[in-house]
């Protein structure tokens, strides 16, 4: 996988392309595919407000929100499991 681009760099590359340059030739020039620098484009438009869809920050705080439920959902497993394994220890005839 590519090494990210800093966002001083995707900021520029953005701003080209709004003072009216082509955005193959801006890609060619700055040495990104097409590709990459549409995604900067759209990924841009969510963020500001002029495209529907899920900002980086709600997709970075969803992302955490995920990790952290699953981090919990394993917790639940783990005491579910000790608690039954207790349980049955108590149960039994010594």
């Amino acid at each position: 996988m590519p090494a990210a681009h800093p966002p001083e760099f995707r900021r520029r590359a953005l701003d080209l392309v709004a003072q009216g340059n082509p955005v193959g030739q801006t890609a060619r020039d700055l040495g990104i595919s097409e590709s990459c620098l549409r995604n900067w484009m759209n990924r841009d438009a969510v963020d500001s407000g002029r495209k529907a869809g899920v900002t980086t920050d709600e997709h970075k705080e969803l992302f955490e929100l995920r990790r952290r439920n699953r981090v919990l959902e394993m917790e639940i497993e783990i005491l579910k499991r000790a608690s039954a394994y207790f349980a049955r220890e108590n149960v039994l005839p010594k």
